[in-house]
């Protein structure tokens, strides 16, 4: 039986969570977004769902501070995650945030896969490498969004997409895993194949490698 595709565009705020205990009840499915401060996230999402104020935005990276979540249907959930990477954050409180999403991605049993946003003109930074690593010791399928692709032109562009290809290649031989496209949301770029990973994570049928 066909499922029908999600109204990503019905997506409603629910709560705002610091931590794991704090979050909304562990049942049916959610996929979380992750990126660096200013990779683009909250846009992604935004466009996404067709609500240009549903996640909130800042020219100040660093702003989502707590994991905020968004209902899409009975069980099914998108969550933004706090963008992490930021220098101008107080040393502590960024040790607070990698604990807090350590504990999300490897206890979070509703969580059936991760949206890993990069700006595709610096990819695979060291706090994007261990997002991957977290997600790996989780057994957590990731999508990875190189964002932004509307500022480089297609030769650039597709030759970035072709180097991370390589480097998740090394990192899930199987190509189980991690996958990733190219995006941007200000051109609405690579909207339906995201729309299409999301489908499929959050479907009643599928199950997580």
């Amino acid at each position: 039986m066909d499922i029908a595709p999600i109204k990503f565009q019905s997506a409603e705020f629910i709560t705002s969570a610091p931590s794991l205990k704090q979050c909304p009840d562990d049942i049916g499915c959610e996929v979380a977004f992750a990126g660096r401060s200013n990779a683009g996230k909250s846009s992604a999402i935004n466009t996404l769902t067709r609500n240009k104020n549903l996640a909130r935005t800042s020219k100040t990276p660093g702003r989502t501070q707590m994991i905020n979540f968004f209902q899409l249907g009975e069980a099914q959930r998108l969550v933004d995650l706090p963008g992490y990477g930021y220098a101008k954050v107080p040393v502590a409180m960024k040790a607070q945030w990698d604990r807090h999403m350590a504990e999300y991605l490897q206890a979070r049993k509703s969580l059936g896969g991760l949206i890993l946003l990069m700006d595709i003109r610096h990819p695979l930074q060291d706090y994007d490498r261990q997002m991957l690593n977290w997600a790996a010791q989780a057994g957590l399928p990731v999508h990875i969004l190189l964002t932004k692709s509307d500022k480089l032109k297609r030769g650039p562009a597709q030759s970035t997409l072709l180097k991370v290809e390589g480097f998740l290649r090394e990192m899930d031989p199987g190509i189980t895993l991690l996958t990733v496209q190219t995006f941007s949301s200000l051109k609405k770029l690579g909207l339906p194949e995201l729309e299409a990973q999301l489908n499929h994570w959050l479907s009643a049928d599928f199950v997580a490698p």
